[in-house]
């Protein structure tokens, strides 16, 4: 068997499947009714008027970390790095590791002239491109014991808990109003420990708390390893079902339940890694089961490998295996957010820039090659969301005054025409307890 045959395989074999689920969830979740009600000064009816809608942006969020935002050796990288992360993404992950952003302590590294780490930005130089730029930001994260400062260990654990809470103060602080979404915890369950907290049988539930304390109006995400889409999935007995479970159950403000869907192998191993993570049947499992829980989804970080850097037969797999999985996931209603990894090869972690021998960069998992040109797969996600799951049509208005369509949900220019004059309105189609909003435009 090839390597397309194995790689797609999963997803021919269980086509009618996700056709007909991401059909229903796209339709029913990602779309929703609106009437627009054309008035003149005087409130009456604007009748025989054209309505053409362009949808601006998507309410589904969809992006990449930014942690090369001028990171690269030469500007031209950096300038070609900002101009494509804009034109292809609406969310941002921003690095907030505690060791690199606090490698002294009482020193962070906020501001946007921080002495600067590879791969880890200062927040402020970020947000500032995030904003300019209509991005959203997203903090990783608040508690990660695999990235704690190496000045945190000489504490006892009752002292570090205080030195987390101020951490957080300081985060919030600074960052609450500009960043909604904050991971809170990150691969709680898996690897070896730092610190006590985290063998303390309540870290989850009281890290949350902490954080509820400081973020009262965020976003508080748990993120985890994507073992549950590799592994024989136990349904309500999976172990990250029973942490998240237990945290609620116990209090924690857990607004998000966060899953990564790495894909790591090697090419000797890669078929039967596949043939488990691919497998629809199991990953609609695995929704299912924590949809009981009641939370939102995100989809916090993927990376599919091409392995070969230079391949073109291997750029091509991953685009094809990358529309599978983004329809799959875009098909399901409860995922909020889907985050790609690393955008650009050579830059990942645990290795030097351009080493392809070692770390991450072994995997040639990024959406563009070393030198920012872009791979197949970056056209092809932009096209998802910019031509097949998009809305742009011209309603009719008649007698009424009125018309209706069933749109995506995000931002249109409604430009109307009427009695001879072109007008442009903003309006927000967006998914709210109302099921046919009405927008009136005065014309």
């Amino acid at each position: 068997m090839t390597r397309e045959e194995y790689m797609l395989k999963p997803f021919k074999d269980n086509a009618g499947l996700i056709a007909e689920r991401s059909k229903a969830g796209i339709e029913n979740g990602r779309k929703g009714f609106c009437t627009i009600a054309l008035k003149d000064e005087n409130g009456a009816p604007v009748r025989e008027a054209t309505v053409k809608l362009t949808q601006k942006t998507h309410d589904f969020k969809y992006g990449a970390n930014i942690f090369m935002i001028d990171e690269f050796e030469t500007e031209e990288k950096n300038a070609a790095y900002r101009e494509v992360f804009k034109q292809h993404f609406n969310m941002a992950t921003v690095p907030f590791y505690w060791d690199t952003l606090e490698p002294e302590e009482g020193k962070p590294r906020f501001a946007k002239d921080s002495p600067r780490v590879y791969r880890r930005p200062a927040p402020d130089l970020c947000l500032e491109y995030c904003e300019e730029n209509g991005i959203t930001p997203k903090a990783h994260c608040l508690h990660y014991d695999h990235f704690e400062p190496k000045w945190l260990q000489k504490y006892d654990e009752p002292t570090q808990w205080k030195k987390l809470d101020k951490r957080m103060a300081e985060c919030a602080e600074r960052y609450a109003h500009r960043i909604h979404g904050w991971e809170v915890t990150n691969e709680s369950y898996w690897g070896s420990y730092v610190t006590p907290m985290y063998i303390n049988p309540l870290f989850m539930e009281r890290s949350f708390q902490m954080a509820e304390r400081h973020f009262p109006m965020n976003e508080l995400i748990c993120n985890e390893g994507g073992e549950c889409f590799r592994e024989n999935f136990l349904y309500n007995r999976y172990p990250y079902f029973m942490q998240v479970e237990r945290a609620l159950l116990k209090g924690a403000p857990i607004d998000t339940i966060g899953f990564q869907y790495h894909v790591w192998c090697d090419v000797n191993n890669e078929a039967d890694v596949v043939k488990k993570q691919f497998n629809p049947v199991n990953m609609y499992r695995v929704f299912d089961t924590f949809a009981t829980l009641g939370r939102p989804f995100q989809i916090t970080e993927v990376t599919f490998p091409c392995h070969d850097p230079f391949s073109r037969e291997a750029e091509d797999i991953q685009a094809e295996v990358l529309k599978n999985l983004y329809t799959i996931w875009f098909g399901e209603a409860n995922i909020e957010a889907v985050i790609y990894w690393n955008l650009v090869d050579g830059y990942a972690f645990n290795a030097e820039p351009g080493d392809f021998s070692c770390g991450e960069n072994k995997l040639a998992g990024g959406l563009m090659h070393f030198d920012i040109t872009p791979k197949p797969a970056l056209k092809v996600l932009r096209d998802l969301f910019t031509k097949q799951w998009r809305t742009n049509e011209t309603l009719t208005v008649g007698e009424s005054g009125c018309a209706a369509f069933k749109g995506f949900y995000g931002e249109y220019d409604a430009e109307v025409t009427a009695n001879g004059r072109t007008t442009h309105h903003a309006i927000h189609l967006s998914r709210t307890p109302d099921a046919n909003p009405t927008f009136t435009l005065t014309v």
